[in-house]
């Protein structure tokens, strides 16, 4: 055992593990960059529309993000599952879970889709949304609803392809889909070579269009790159012991991620109290500071994948030093970009509304975003590196009590209450991540997590 400590201490010191790193993330990084960029850019060609039409599609993708995250259970529980399985040689396993995930993925995206095509106007009204947003945001809703199954059965594939280090296909795809829904909002937004002119509308059907795509290259690269069949009998009887696994998994770490979406559903319902400026000048916030959490994430998502092949080769010590390299390189970077973007909101968001209250509101809101930006690097990093190890539900508990006290409690005093307006729940927003930030620092130190593995 010494040995092997040994000889995985000089893997760390020789930049072996960094170099896994680095191989993961970056394709990951490039993937997440071009998926925020397929977001952004209904966004911003939106803006050259009306700022009408970025408000009702920000708001929907409010409704439509949670419901995504549902697909979440799945796939967080692949991801953790193969890599771990993947470390420890398990094949069998892995190509199991792969097909009981893709299976249940399906079923229940098209649940969903359903749901979301049909109850779409009744979800709008609940949440309070005014009439003259809802012209634009029904369309779009019942059509990105309606293809939303599509996503699950993406999103599922992409975590089997990344936790076999495998991540660059899931990029090469995602290239792909920026290019149409490119061109397609070009042209369904605006009505350019022939086509109607359908602003929002058209936004959302180049975007499912788009994800059609990106199902059907995702499925070509694992069956030929990855996992060429799935023998029958490998699933007679069925595993049901994977089953459990995939669900233990993911129901609590979704479960973490579906709070967070659902308290901000709640805090688009107080933004909306504020009027049509507080959500616009939200919007446009939201498509800028995902970039500063851009390469967080990269490394975060590929840090998990490192940690849960290193847990199932059995060097925990290994994974843990890894993961005090990693919160380091992740909060660098993101203090870094978040800086950049702060100081580049004077010059951007007049490039995107001529409206003053919303370039002023969002100007501040940047710079309040540079110390949210610590706290968020952090969470991203250590609950996606306590999620691999099996750490599940420690994530799950802390994050649903402190999101709700904290970041929907606080807003409404900050915001409504007191009257500081988006700043003020922005606020919040800041101790909130920070907060969670400290107690997911003070876990990875406790290792209490050395006896969470699943091999």
């Amino acid at each position: 055992m010494n040995a092997v400590s040994s000889r995985m201490k000089k893997a760390f010191a020789n930049g072996e593990l960094r170099i896994r790193l680095k191989n993961v993330a970056m394709p990951i990084f490039v993937e997440t960059l071009l998926m925020m960029m397929l977001g952004a850019m209904d966004t911003f060609m939106l803006s050259r529309y009306s700022d009408n039409s970025v408000a009702a599609v920000g708001f929907v993708n409010q409704i439509v993000n949670l419901a995504f995250l549902v697909f979440q259970v799945v796939a967080l529980g692949t991801s953790v599952l193969c890599a771990q399985y993947l470390g420890a040689k398990e094949g069998k396993k892995e190509v199991q879970v792969v097909g009981i995930s893709l299976a249940l993925n399906t079923l229940i995206g098209v649940l969903v889709s359903a749901s979301l095509y049909f109850g779409g106007r009744s979800a709008l009204e609940l949440m309070g949304l005014r009439s003259d947003l809802m012209l634009d945001a029904l369309p779009y809703m019942k059509i990105v609803g309606a293809f939303a199954f599509l996503q699950a059965i993406s999103m599922t594939l992409s975590a089997a392809l990344r936790a076999a280090d495998k991540a660059y296909y899931p990029m090469i795809v995602t290239l792909v889909v920026n290019v149409i829904n490119f061109f397609g909002n070009y042209m369904l937004i605006f009505g350019e070579f022939g086509m109607p002119r359908l602003g929002a509308e058209g936004a959302a059907i180049s975007t499912s269009i788009s994800r059609g795509v990106a199902v059907l290259l995702l499925f070509y690269f694992l069956k030929k790159k990855h996992i060429p069949r799935f023998p029958v009998q490998w699933f007679i009887p069925f595993p049901k012991n994977e089953l459990k696994n995939l669900l233990k998994i993911g129901l609590p770490s979704a479960g973490e991620q579906i709070s967070y979406s659902l308290s901000q559903v709640v805090i688009t319902y107080f933004i909306n109290m504020l009027g049509n400026e507080a959500l616009t000048a939200r919007a446009y916030c939201m498509n800028l500071v995902m970039f500063s959490y851009l390469l967080a994430l990269a490394i975060g998502q590929g840090a998990a994948i490192v940690v849960g092949h290193l847990v199932g080769e059995r060097h925990t010590n290994a994974a843990f030093v890894f993961g005090k390299y990693g919160i380091k390189l992740s909060i660098f970077c993101t203090i870094v970009i978040s800086t950049i973007i702060a100081l580049s909101g004077e010059f951007v968001f007049p490039l995107l509304t001529q409206n003053e209250v919303i370039i002023k509101m969002g100007i501040v809101i940047l710079w309040i975003d540079v110390i949210l930006e610590n706290g968020r690097a952090i969470n991203i990093f250590f609950v996606n590196s306590l999620r691999s190890t099996g750490d599940i539900y420690f994530c799950t508990i802390v994050g649903i009590i402190v999101m709700w006290t904290v970041s929907v409690g606080l807003s409404y005093i900050f915001g409504i209450s007191l009257g500081w307006g988006l700043a003020g729940m922005w606020f919040a927003f800041l101790l909130d991540e920070n907060i969670r930030g400290a107690i997911f620092v003070k876990r990875w130190w406790s290792k209490k997590w050395l006896s969470k593995g699943f091999v």
